[in-house]
């Protein structure tokens, strides 16, 4: 990736005049909301063609790069907001991934994608995007070939690439994130929450509406390509404390469970998901944080603070 810049006020804004999003999860959705918020008119594309407020939707899958390129027509920017199943990561993810590349080159439009903190691995101290990628999972390992492969594509010239990482998250419709279904959907009903690991350790909680606007402020800086940011987080707190502020935005009791390894391996007997989230249990067994100070500073964002992150999640869930 290219060395860190401070700031872009000297730099112009482009415009994303013709986006093309790719999902229709919560991060997804998110992004057009924001690109609709400024006036564009976004097309998501699913296999399914969800339809998504504010944007025209189409079916397309994505894992073919012909049918992607051709629904790819006239597009300027692609956010690669998708993803397949947690459990089939390592046999789907990097394929997905690089047919949107393929597609892109084929049409010439940049691509921004999201990815997380799971390349970095097991780190001692705030994780910042110059550290070298150190994987403990096989989760890891997956994620840190495609921002490989990523960054290459624009290092090459082939496609203009940039990438948004982000930590576990909150905000309306995140279902599997370890704070969606069982942590907020639990404290909203009066129930106590799941929390993995320590919950008296620090971790950091990326809220999506802040991702979502640090992929389009990346999209319309020239000098924001060819690297990877942090998505502007607040700062870390507590699983303890998150539990608590979740809890006063619903109106509850503070009430937690801490899942214990045993307990994720026998679920996942019937459950995939809980069985891969066995081997990331490592950031939450100690300080997890995110540095997005880079971010905030060049792109001139500021992260929602967690209590109204909190509310927001629990008002999007009613």
């Amino acid at each position: 990736m290219l060395e860190n810049q401070t700031s872009f006020e000297e730099l112009d804004v482009t415009i994303v005049r013709c986006p093309v999003v790719l999902g229709a999860g919560p991060v997804g959705r998110a992004v057009a909301a924001q690109l609709a918020s400024g006036g564009a008119v976004p097309r998501v594309l699913t296999r399914s063609g969800t339809s998504v407020p504010g944007a025209r939707s189409a079916a397309v899958d994505v894992t073919d790069a012909g049918a992607l390129a051709a629904a790819l027509a006239g597009a300027d920017v692609v956010f690669q907001c998708a993803q397949p199943a947690y459990h089939r990561w390592a046999a789907e993810f990097p394929a997905l991934q690089r047919s949107a590349l393929d597609a892109c080159a084929r049409t010439g439009a940049g691509l921004v994608a999201v990815e997380n903190l799971y390349p970095y691995g097991a780190v001692a101290g705030p994780i910042t995007e110059s550290m070298p990628f150190n994987p403990c999972s096989a989760k890891g390992e997956v994620r840190a070939r495609m921002a490989t492969e990523l960054a290459a594509a624009h290092t090459e010239g082939r496609v203009r690439t940039a990438a948004v990482r982000a930590s576990d998250f909150l905000g309306p419709g995140v279902g599997a994130s370890a704070y969606g279904d069982r942590f907020v959907g639990p404290l909203a009903k009066g129930r106590a929450a799941d929390v993995f690991g320590d919950p008296d350790t620090r971790h950091s909680v990326s809220f999506v509406p802040d991702l979502a606007a640090a992929l389009v402020a990346v999209a319309e800086r020239p000098g924001a390509w060819g690297r990877a940011w942090h998505a502007p987080t607040a700062p870390a707190i507590t699983q303890r404390h998150l539990v608590e502020l979740v809890a006063a935005a619903a109106g509850t009791e503070p009430r937690l469970r801490v899942v214990k390894p045993w307990m994720l391996r026998l679920v996942g007997l019937f459950n995939p998901g809980a069985r891969e989230t066995v081997e990331m249990l490592y950031e939450f067994e100690a300080d997890f944080v995110l540095d997005s100070s880079a971010a905030e500073g060049a792109l001139g964002l500021t992260p929602t603070p967690l209590a109204d992150a909190a509310a927001a999640t629990v008002a999007g869930r009613r």
